[in-house]
């Protein structure tokens, strides 16, 4: 089996959603066009949260100000899908509510509908919407060019690590972009600070992804009942999954591209 994609994922909403694609167009320094243009703020003012959406280096050290799966798991019960304009709530493969991402008004009506689906979110939150600077972690830092990701997963990684434990692990838990198959376990780790190539597009790897609590959620639920991040450690004396890559240049990949390690 040769090196190559073995699925493409992005979430349109910061750690919430998950839509899985045949194919991507990257950009330069931001990764995958789409991939968390939006996020949910929390207990700001309407002010701030307007410095927090536009501006990245506002965001350094403000991040629990936003809902994610870490601090907000019941927001794994649902989904959001993203297409021309439109950002649709999904709960159990049904639409909830659809809305015009570039209507104010229509933003606010979401963020009203997520309150009154889960009571224990307390007001205010607002959905923010940045495409020329998406809402990434890896994105706070003291450079001064903006400078994004796409998360690359290997799957046999996966496979060994629940072979070690004895349980099945679901693949979407890990939350990847890029999906690959046709190595060996853990062989990623050994690419940082060399360049991959996927279709002609050049992507620096950066460091590997250390992972937090949200892996623990069972996809689709708010079930954490099973402590994936302790068995990492406790396995690998690591906290680790996937490798963090930034892309050098625009281009399209899709499932199937084949990786060159240069």
């Amino acid at each position: 089996m040769s090196l190559s994609i073995s699925s493409i994922n992005y979430c349109p909403v910061k750690s919430v959603s998950f839509q899985s694609i045949n194919e991507c167009e990257i950009k330069k320094n931001i990764g995958i066009v789409g991939d968390r243009i939006f996020a949910f703020a929390k207990n700001l003012d309407l002010e701030a949260v307007k410095l927090f959406e536009k501006n990245p280096k506002d965001r350094k050290g403000k991040w629990n100000k936003i809902l994610t799966l870490k601090n907000t798991p019941v927001l794994n019960k649902y989904n959001f899908l993203f297409n021309e304009n439109k950002l649709t709530l999904i709960f159990k493969d049904k639409e909830i509510l659809n809305i015009d991402v570039n209507n104010f008004k229509e933003r606010q009506l979401l963020s009203k509908k997520i309150i009154e689906l889960e009571s224990f979110i307390k007001e205010p939150i607002m959905l923010m919407k940045n495409e020329e600077y998406p809402f990434f972690d890896t994105t706070i830092s003291n450079k001064v060019d903006f400078i994004n990701s796409v998360s690359l997963i290997n799957i046999q990684s996966i496979n060994d690590f629940q072979k070690k434990i004895g349980i099945k692990i679901e693949i979407p838990r890990f939350r990847g972009n890029i999906y690959i198959d046709g190595i060996k376990p853990w062989i990623e780790r050994e690419w940082i600070g060399k360049t991959i190539k996927i279709n002609n597009i050049s992507f620096k790897v950066e460091k590997n992804i250390p992972r937090c609590v949200a892996i623990n959620l069972r996809p689709n639920t708010n079930d954490d009942s099973l402590n994936l991040l302790s068995l990492l450690k406790k396995t690998y004396n690591h906290f680790d999954m996937g490798i963090y890559l930034t892309a050098l240049n625009d281009g399209k990949i899709k499932i199937g591209n084949n990786i060159l390690i240069q």
